[in-house]
């Protein structure tokens, strides 16, 4: 059987940790960013992690087991 293709897209948008987590950006940080509070702001900055089935489904999609 063939070697399984990376999925590039999914690639560009999230990172696998050492761990094995899959952590991806924040939505919402692109523009408009003078009526969001510095909270706000300062929460979108951050980078959050992917649970459950969807966690699977990226790791799948990037080739780990």
């Amino acid at each position: 059987m063939p070697k399984m293709k990376t999925h590039k897209g999914t690639a560009k948008r999230v990172k696998l940790t050492a761990g094995g987590k899959v952590t991806r950006r924040r939505a919402s940080g692109g523009h408009l960013l003078a009526k969001k509070s510095n909270r706000r702001k300062r929460v979108i900055g951050s980078s959050a992690e992917v649970t459950g089935k969807l966690a699977k489904n990226i790791k799948r999609a990037l080739g780990v087991k």
